[in-house]
């Protein structure tokens, strides 16, 4: 009898096992009403969060911010905590449910927002989110709040307002997510963590201490990033890497002093003249560098080539968009130029133009020069090229500003100094995390089995080094938003369509094993 007992509650057991790992991998696809539902009961909620300022410039509104957001997570069934922060404190949460053997995740967004200049906006305030829609004159126009509440909700009406789209529609997009999860009582096939950043918008100077001082809290197996726009085909979007930029700052010198160009034009030589063709020798007319070296770590394989041609990239209407007739041969396509190292002056300056000119040798010629660096080329690298460039332009480098000894002595005089800026960071395609986060968006129910959109290396720099280095984990950024969201800019703005899908593609993410 007690043999018997036992195989009895060794079945249960058994049972009970495989009814548990049959929730966990059993699939949640929403349909379209359910995704509606869930999305219009986070409305309210969204339309708060979008109310709180949220410049990082301003620690209280961090703090205001960062505190609805973690009691929101609280409703969810996380457990969160504020990481101390100088005032401006990020936030962490955990879902409780913890899968046992499964990965863990750690999921990043940022909370902080860019400034605002309200008179450039066409609303009454950016902190007061407002819903609009195209007139038959192709004008946003604002409509009533009402409409976002509709049965039959319009997928092409938009949120308008600061931090709409960058980063706080994500952040709402994962809690409706996980509304619709614990409503029908799902658990998700991996262990979640969540890090919201509250200055991410400054380059997130804090991030590398906030992730040393809490390594253990933060361990996870990879990390999903949501930010940024997605590709311009609006397919489903991941992207695999990211370039850095590092800022430098090249002065070339002159006289002591502005000089009267009658009495020394043709005898004195300007730093401007000399500056404008020392940047000359950098670049041919094709926009490939000249420095010695600078592409000299980077190879493509035929594979990552045809990774690159498989994004789809319409060449002719990014031509268009930004009004070129030719663009630059780094790479054969826009995509395989993202993957070089690029050299791009950010800004000039030398004496006066307009009104304030004055007819003069100017004294000094500056160039800010912003470095966009991949991890075959980190900044000092390509810092050490550009510096030996220079140098064999016939340059003397300084430290600081001319002595009379050294204007004496040499004829061409510069400082060329390198400031801050992030890493470059990539994850391989074939990760694991890269294999998984694909399946999931291809298996996403909106997309009907499309092939996401796979970026090796954006262009654009986030600071994702700082996180992805301090816990020694692979990262996948996932953009949820439309392309055309304004994002840094005034009319900031968040189709629902891209919000509803949102919802959809963090339910199917969360519940791949």
């Amino acid at each position: 009898m007690q043999k018997i007992t036992k195989k009895i509650a060794l079945l249960i057991f058994i049972s009970l096992f495989f009814s548990a790992n049959n929730l966990i991998a059993q699939p949640v696809h929403l349909s379209q009403d359910q995704v509606v539902k869930f999305a219009q009961q986070s409305f309210p909620e969204y339309l708060q969060l979008l109310s709180i300022p949220s410049d990082s410039v301003v620690p209280a509104d961090i703090q205001k911010t960062a505190e609805f957001i973690a009691t929101a997570f609280q409703k969810r069934d996380f457990s969160t905590k504020l990481l101390e922060n100088q005032g401006k404190p990020m936030v962490f949460a955990e879902f409780k449910k913890r899968v046992p053997g499964a990965k863990t995740i750690l999921f990043y967004m940022h909370m902080d927002s860019q400034p605002v200049v309200p008179a450039e906006w066409s609303q009454a305030d950016p902190w007061k989110p407002v819903i609009k829609t195209k007139n038959a004159a192709g004008k946003w126009v604002e409509v009533s709040q009402d409409r976002i509440y509709a049965q039959n909700l319009d997928p092409d009406l938009r949120f308008f307002g600061r931090s709409t789209s960058d980063d706080k529609g994500p952040i709402m997009m994962f809690l409706a997510a996980f509304d619709a999860l614990n409503a029908q009582g799902a658990l998700p096939a991996i262990n979640v963590k969540v890090i919201i950043d509250s200055e991410e918008e400054k380059g997130s100077p804090s991030i590398k201490a906030v992730v040393s001082a809490h390594q253990q809290l933060l361990k996870s197996d990879g990390i999903v990033i949501f930010d940024g726009p997605r590709h311009a085909s609006e397919r489903p979007t991941l992207i695999f890497g990211n370039r850095g930029n590092t800022r430098t700052t090249l002065i070339v010198y002159g006289p002591k002093a502005p000089l009267h160009s009658g009495h020394y034009g043709n005898y004195v030589p300007n730093p401007a003249m000399r500056l404008a063709q020392l940047l000359a020798s950098m670049k041919d007319d094709n926009g490939k560098v000249l420095v010695a070296g600078y592409y000299d770590k980077i190879s493509l394989t035929p594979e990552e080539r045809a990774v690159l041609l498989e994004t789809g990239d319409d060449e002719s209407a990014i031509r268009k968009r930004v009004g070129i007739a030719k663009a630059e041969t780094v790479g054969a396509t826009y995509q395989e130029a993202l993957q070089y190292p690029s050299l791009n002056i950010r800004g000039m300056a030398a004496a006066s133009i307009g009104a304030k000119a004055s007819n003069v040798i100017p004294y000094t010629a500056t160039a800010e020069l912003d470095l966009r660096t991949t991890p075959e080329t980190p900044p000092i690298y390509l810092f050490e090229r550009i510096t030996e460039h220079i140098k064999k332009q016939g340059y003397h480098l300084l430290a600081a500003e001319p002595t009379d000894e050294e204007r004496a002595t040499y004829d061409k005089l510069a400082t060329y100094k390198m400031g801050t800026g992030g890493k470059a960071v990539r994850t391989p395609m074939n990760d694991p995390l890269g294999v998984w986060a694909y399946t999931a968006m291809k298996n996403a129910p909106q997309n009907n089995g499309k092939n996401p959109v796979r970026i090796r290396m954006m262009g654009g720099s986030v600071p994702t080094d700082s996180l992805v280095e301090g816990l020694n984990a692979p990262f996948v950024i996932m953009p949820l938003v439309n392309g055309d969201n304004n994002q840094h800019s005034f009319d900031e703005n968040l189709r629902i369509g891209h919000y509803l899908e949102g919802i959809q593609s963090i339910v199917e993410l969360v519940k791949t094993p």
